[in-house]
């Protein structure tokens, strides 16, 4: 058979396809795994590896409690092969949607209701509700990661044990983490220790962290404040010598700006100690983009405003700028 024949029968068998036998073996398809908050989508991103594409809804700076999904979002939920959100009703807007999904037979997994409730805070306030900012603890979102190694190995049995090391690798970062924590906020004077923002995001911080938390809306800001909301915290602020409040990445700042101008028309003047992460983390592509950069930022922002001592560019020198 002469050169150019030999060409045209390759192409030809080309143009068929090899048999199933022969031909060349592609790459494993990845789970297609959607999230909710990045809070979520990096944890799980973590524990999945290489096994998923994990592909987050709500981005940085965007309150989750008011977040409405769109329709790429809606079909983005419908085409996955798994989903994990929060839960405890955080995604307030998408709660319904989420439970639709899996009663369709879709795989949805809420990580904070996969934890023991004993983990859990029930404010009085919170009408019966569980307050779902979990992830102020870092020691409790750890247990979190184990939460989502289960509901993979669930999902994806044949990765059971990759999930299970990927989880162990990340948990001694977060412990490593939960340490810095707990030495940056014990180091602020007892009587300063006291957090006040946007909202009702940190009881879990300050239960683990040994931090007063005091917000002027409630746990959800689909809840408005009131006067006296804004005149009982001004109240506080005054008698309790209070010298730096906090605005929330993911919330107006209308609240806590009043905050500071009660407390002005009252002789008292107190500062904004910084803006913290609280229902999102920071921009993609940046340390605070992450779970452990994003509590990092907090705890030595909070910890440098309130009189004490942590370094300024945090745990290990990744942040850009802590306030």
């Amino acid at each position: 058979m002469n050169h150019p024949a030999r060409l045209a029968c390759a192409a030809c068998l080309l143009a068929v396809g090899l048999p199933p036998a022969l031909a060349p073996a592609g790459p494993p398809r990845k789970h297609q795994i959607v999230t909710t908050v990045g809070m979520v989508t990096d944890i799980v991103s973590q524990v999945a590896g290489d096994r998923a594409e994990v592909r987050g809804l709500v981005g940085s700076g965007i309150d989750p409690h008011l977040y409405k999904p769109t329709r790429n979002d809606v079909a983005a939920l419908q085409g996955a092969d798994a989903v994990f959100y929060s839960g405890l009703v955080l995604e307030g807007k998408m709660t319904d949607a989420l439970v639709r999904l899996a009663r369709g037979g879709k795989k949805v997994f809420a990580v904070t209701e996969l934890l023991d409730e004993k983990y859990l805070l029930e404010p009085p306030e919170a009408n019966g509700h569980y307050d779902p900012h979990v992830w102020m603890d870092v020691s409790a979102w750890s247990r979190a990661v184990d939460a989502v190694a289960g509901a993979l190995s669930e999902f994806d049995p044949a990765g059971a044990d990759v999930y299970r090391a990927n989880a162990a690798r990340y948990q001694e970062q977060l412990a490593r983490l939960d340490a810095y924590v707990r030495e940056v906020i014990a180091s602020i004077p007892e009587r300063q220790r006291v957090l006040i923002t946007a909202h009702d995001a940190f009881n879990y911080f300050g239960r683990a962290y040994g931090v007063r938390v005091l917000g002027v809306q409630g746990i959800s800001t689909e809840s408005e404040a009131g006067l006296d909301d804004i005149k009982r915290l001004v109240d506080f602020i005054v008698d309790n010598d209070i010298r730096a409040v906090f605005v929330e990445s993911s919330v107006a700042e209308r609240n806590v700006r009043a905050l500071i101008e009660g407390a002005r028309a009252r002789g008292k003047t107190v500062r904004i100690g910084g803006t913290l992460f609280s229902d999102a983390m920071g921009p993609p592509g940046r340390y605070e983009g992450t779970y452990i950069g994003m509590i990092d930022h907090n705890a030595t922002t909070i910890a440098r405003a309130l009189g004490g001592k942590a370094p300024e560019r945090g745990m290990d020198g990744k942040l850009n700028a802590a306030e």
